[in-house]
């Protein structure tokens, strides 16, 4: 699969190459700048490929700065995954990670400058009046009547406020700039706020934190950034990202642009959302499989070459867009239709006598790994006289498009004989507990010697040589297409999003994990898998579903 930027074609890569040609840059520097408030999602991996892939491309260098300037949701377990998925997804940073408290003592000088020319000040009104004062898309805002003192006193209280001699809310530094901009950000933005709170990199050294708006810029330029690349929703902030760095002395005016972020149907980009969604126990963590973060599509089977196509074919815009889910699928289900092993599993099992073999009978059955690739190898899987099929697979009575095992009709058993059901029996409660069927001695592998055609192939696994598994059968976490509506949110949480069989698989199938526990297979007929990363133990094997083996979601499912 390609990476992307192997064929540059977006936007951003016409300025940056542009840049280069005309000489304003002899080198290019990009960053990517996450909040350490929860875990990476596809959205993330988006901005990673492209910052990281524009420096591969044009032989920059690209920074993983943890934007840390928010102690109160904040936490070391989230820088900690966040440096595990850049590098799972096959990207390298320059240097060491920075963090933008590593500049707070920076950050503070040029807050007091801002203050010395004027250009900021303490405001003592409560943040529900700042909101109000500062007015609406229609109305011009209005002055707090703490913005006309003196810059003595400014710089006084600024002290104060970072010496803890004010409580939380009761004072912040406001940029001065126009309360009555078209530009809601502009409006006397607030620089730094109050936080008695710990932080994971500065302790208790501070209770003053500036906000993402200040700093971003700033250490932008510190870093030396040369291309500031962010999503669309920031572009109005442009305005105060360039106003800031104008104001200040500084050498270095890194240039902000912006894409569209990625919108994803059947799910939620959003960490607020995701955060919810942990919260309330409606995923068991933000890892689950069912979650659009990096860390819980690794956990489902998604591999990082996958997910750089999934980025390199949605491509780079300033085009506001909601890509389907299928788009991301069909990148994972090309990959794993090349690379999986083949492995059968039942995951709704019912047992099969086939009474024609003599009791104990057991024949050992040579099978590709995969295929079409025999370079992948040989397995042995044994074939015995009780076997388990699928529950799904047969019917007392069956119709014209079922070419599955009927009673009175015969199938193929993958790789081995064809059968025919004979007769039944069922529990107490009418189940099919047990099918007894005959079978063609002259189809092991081979077709019938007298030329009949068998329809129906169906895939088994051993009574006797099986390993017992338990199947997770994901599916898309919503069952709207656009589950972002605050109203609706919870509403439209699909129940089936997953689904627990307990089944058999190959016995074979352990060996294979015990040497490469990230194995993905084919489980023939039913999908592609993964065994569960936390659960993986050779006495207890859960199977993550990764995906269907094609997209069935226009399909009407009909339950037989």
């Amino acid at each position: 699969m390609n990476n992307i930027g192997t064929s540059p074609t977006n936007f951003i890569y016409q300025i940056i190459k542009n840049d280069l040609t005309s000489g304003k840059y002899v080198s290019i520097r990009t960053r990517f700048p996450p909040e350490p408030n929860g875990y990476l999602h596809i959205g993330h991996a988006k901005s990673i490929c492209l910052n990281f892939g524009i420096a591969q491309m044009y032989h920059g260098k690209c920074n993983l700065r943890i934007d840390d300037t928010n102690p109160l949701k904040e936490n070391i377990k989230y820088v900690d995954s966040i440096k595990h998925d850049v590098q799972w997804l096959g990207f390298h940073w320059s240097g060491v990670v920075h963090y933008s408290s590593d500049y707070f003592n920076q950050l503070y000088d040029y807050a007091i400058e801002l203050i010395n020319k004027g250009l900021a000040y303490v405001d003592q009104l409560s943040p529900d009046e700042i909101r109000r004062y500062r007015g609406t898309l229609t109305c011009p805002g209005k002055n707090s009547p703490y913005r006309s003192r003196s810059i003595e006193d400014n710089v006084t209280l600024f002290s104060k406020m970072r010496h803890g001699k004010f409580s939380e809310g009761q004072a912040c530094l406001r940029a001065k700039i126009d309360m009555a901009s078209p530009f809601m950000v502009m409006r006397d933005p607030v620089l730094y706020r109050i936080k008695f709170a710990e932080h994971h990199q500065t302790g208790t050294q501070w209770c003053i934190y500036p906000m993402y708006d200040f700093a971003h810029c700033i250490v932008d330029a510190l870093e030396g950034i040369t291309h500031s690349l962010c999503t669309l929703e920031f572009q109005d902030n442009r305005q105060l990202y360039d106003w800031i760095l104008d104001n200040i002395t500084i050498n270095v005016h890194p240039q902000q642009y912006e894409f569209s972020r990625l919108n994803l149907k059947y799910t939620v980009i959003s960490k607020r959302k995701l955060n919810l969604l942990v919260k309330h126990s409606i995923v068991e963590s933000w890892d689950d499989p069912r979650m659009p973060t990096i860390s819980g599509l690794r956990r489902r089977g998604y591999t990082a070459a996958s997910i750089r196509e999934f980025c390199s074919r949605i491509g780079v815009t300033k085009q506001h867009n909601n890509v389907d889910i299928s788009v991301l699928e069909a990148c994972i289900r090309e990959e794993l239709n090349e690379n999986a092993l083949r492995a059968m599993a039942v995951i709704n099992p019912v047992r099969a006598v086939i009474v024609s073999l003599p009791i104990g009978y057991e024949k050992i059955i040579d099978m590709l790994n995969h295929p079409n690739k025999p370079e992948m190898g040989m397995r042995q899987v044994m074939f015995s006289r009780e076997i388990y099929i699928d529950f799904n697979d047969f019917l007392e009575a069956g119709h014209s498009q079922y070419k599955r095992l009927v009673l009175g009709k015969e199938v193929r058993l993958r790789h081995a004989y064809i059968i025919k059901a004979e007769s039944i029996e069922k529990d107490e409660i009418g189940n099919v507990k047990t099918i007894f069927c005959s079978h063609d001695p002259n189809t092991l592998n081979q077709h019938p010697i007298d030329g009949r055609k068998i329809k129906g192939v169906i895939h088994w696994v051993s009574v006797s040589h099986n390993m017992e598994a338990e199947f997770r059968l994901y599916d898309r976490l919503f069952k709207e297409a656009n589950p972002t509506a605050e109203e609706k949110f919870f509403s439209t949480i699909n129940p089936q999003s997953l689904v627990i069989k307990q089944g058999f698989v190959e016995e074979g199938v352990v060996e294979v994990l015990a040497s490469k526990a990230n194995t993905s297979f084919q489980f023939e007929r039913e999908g592609y898998f993964c065994a569960d990363n936390y659960c993986y133990n050779s006495s207890r094997l859960v199977f993550n579903r990764t995906v269907s083996l094609r997209d069935t979601q226009g399909i009407k499912k009909v339950d037989i």
